[in-house]
């Protein structure tokens, strides 16, 4: 141990003090350190950080060197450019919280911004892409002096730290999915020093749970995000590595969080985690040592006992506000239990319309992904779904060109969307990711242009069934929720019903039923409205809206 220490003293003396040194003699303009860190700060991050750095900082390890006002942001603008799933928008506005709680503005146009953060996705390698092609862009903008510090927030951040430090040397901050709360310590080390301010370290227990996401005044819909992080290791996802293992806020702090939203005027809560329906609050003492796996599946780590399951999680959530839509996204099908599907079934506030992701049609190509279940298995909860919740609108995921995949796979890769018919797939040509299982044991064999043709044929398989499936509902009258204006013109909205599809609807005035029949009402964002289906497309609807309805007074 004393070995070790002398030599990270070493290191300390001959690389980074010089290096601080020099930087900060170079600027008189920037603030000098009050008491710079001292050999033990840096002997206590080693101990705690995969990267050697003095500027990494942790949650928990005081930082003696700043005091709150260099913490204080001024009023500095920040903008967040965000790129990635559901889950990245929600930590955008956890990350929004955080700044703005220290004294950070945040600004909707980046030519109004003096920072610039990036909120990355690493789940696929055209989403790397765009952001790399970002950060040159940026690098340009802080060269002539328009924007004074860069940073990289989420998954590619904590996938990339490295890679990003020695091809992009004008970011600043590097901060990991779990690191969003020590924003301000990085971007003040940066400030302060000019050098490289990183935390990528990923946590057992972070949640976010006491940080109320900013959202717009005026949002209809909002994310609230319930878990964090996967223990599912599906051999091609890079998830559990760049947001770590899965853990769940308590139940009292959702609820909560839902009931701040439905008084704020939101009409539509969607609750997020990566493997949502695995959710189990371990907060309480439960008598529930139940295991939630749906029969025929199976899982690589050994499944929680004990907590309160994602059925009693929706149940407690449904119940906040009848006049409330409620989704979830995104589940895994091997924990969809019966206890799930009653619940669905039970509450009118909760959508008839389930993400059901299968990715391949093909025992063997699923075998290799890891997936925990074969297609019968998979059509036979789809089946039991159905036989719960008739008119259960079910959309997925699919990944073409896996490792292995043959011309007879994918053949029963579309044999699985005809037998289900869809009503929205998500279609993706396979990328291998560093760090996963497939990286390391498989071969991505399956040429680009075969990808390619695959993904084409199931995308138009796709939109040939969703057809069909819109044009039924032509003549019939449906519940839609006004989102908001429609882009094309001003002239009309735009909303969304049970299943997910948008529907396109004139702006008018229209009867209120609730109410006396000569009650009139223009209809405005946040309406429910019961309209007629006219016309349509494979992804939108076209509808006469008839009165305005409340979600509660359904049948």
């Amino acid at each position: 141990m004393i070995k070790y220490n002398r030599i990270l003293n070493k290191l300390f003396v001959d690389t980074f003090r010089p290096r601080i040194c020099r930087r900060l003699a170079s600027s008189s303009s920037r603030p000098q350190l009050k008491s710079g860190p001292d050999l033990q700060h840096f002997l206590a991050t080693s101990q705690t950080n995969s990267i050697l750095d003095p500027f990494v900082v942790t949650r928990n390890l005081p930082i003696p060197y700043i005091n709150e006002n260099d913490l204080n942001g001024n009023g500095a603008k920040v903008f967040i450019r965000t790129y990635g799933c559901q889950m990245n928008v929600n930590d955008t506005q956890i990350t929004s919280t955080v700044l703005k709680n220290s004294g950070y503005e945040l600004v909707d146009d980046i030519n109004d911004a003096e920072i610039v953060f990036l909120m990355t996705c690493a789940i696929r390698e055209n989403a790397e892409t765009k952001v790399w092609n970002k950060l040159k862009e940026l690098s340009l903008l802080k060269i002539n002096g328009k924007i004074k510090q860069i940073g990289l927030l989420g998954c590619i951040a904590e996938r990339l730290k490295t890679e990003i430090l020695v091809k992009h040397q004008l970011i600043d901050i590097i901060a990991g999915p779990d690191s969003y709360r020590d924003l301000p310590k990085l971007l003040a080390i940066n400030r302060m020093t000019g050098q490289n301010a990183v935390n990528v370290l990923l946590s057992f227990d972070e949640t976010y749970s006491d940080i109320m996401p900013t959202i717009s005044k005026s949002s209809v819909t909002a994310f609230v995000s319930i878990m964090r992080g996967c223990d599912n290791m599906c051999s091609y996802c890079i998830v559990p590595f760049t947001r770590g293992r899965e853990r769940s806020r308590a139940i009292e702090s959702i609820v909560n969080e839902v009931k701040q939203l439905s008084n704020s005027g939101v009409k539509e809560v969607t609750l997020l985690g990566q493997n949502v329906n695995s959710y189990r609050d371990l907060s309480h003492e439960s008598n529930n040592t139940s295991i939630s796996l749906v029969p025929g599946f199976k899982t690589v780590y050994k499944p929680r006992l004990r907590g309160f399951t994602f059925d009693i999680l929706l149940d407690e959530v449904a119940k906040v506000d009848p006049n409330m839509r409620i989704r979830f996204t995104s589940p895994h099908p091997k924990d969809f239990a019966d206890e799930v599907l009653h619940v669905i079934r039970k509450h009118n506030n909760i959508c008839n319309c389930i993400h059901l992701p299968v990715q391949s049609g093909s025992n063997q190509v699923l075998a290799r992904m890891r997936r925990g279940y074969t297609r019968e298995a998979y059509l036979a909860l789809v089946d039991r779904i159905r036989q719960l919740i008739p008119d259960c609108a079910l959309s997925s995921d699919f990944i073409c060109g896996f490792c292995g995949e043959t011309d007879d796979d994918h053949k029963l890769t579309v044999d699985i969307m005809q037998k289900v018919r869809y009503m929205s797939a998500f279609t993706f040509a396979y990328s291998m990711r560093q760090r996963t299982h497939a990286f390391h044991k498989l071969s991505d064999d399956v040429s680009s242009d075969v990808k390619i043709q695959r993904v084409n044929q199931i995308s138009q398989l796709y939109r040939d069934i969703a057809l069909e499936i819109n044009k039924s509902f032509i003549g019939k009258q449906q519940l839609i929720l006004i989102e908001n204006v429609s882009k094309k013109s001003d002239n009309y909205l735009y909303g969304r019903n049970e299943a997910n599809l948008k529907v396109i609807v004139p702006k008018v005035v229209i009867p209120v039923v609730d109410q006396n029949q000569s009650s009139l009402k223009l209809i405005e964002a946040g309406d429910y409205v019961r309209v007629d289906i006219q016309d349509c497309t494979a992804i939108t609807l076209m509808a006469k809206p008839i009165c305005h309805q409340k979600l509660s007074h359904l049948p």
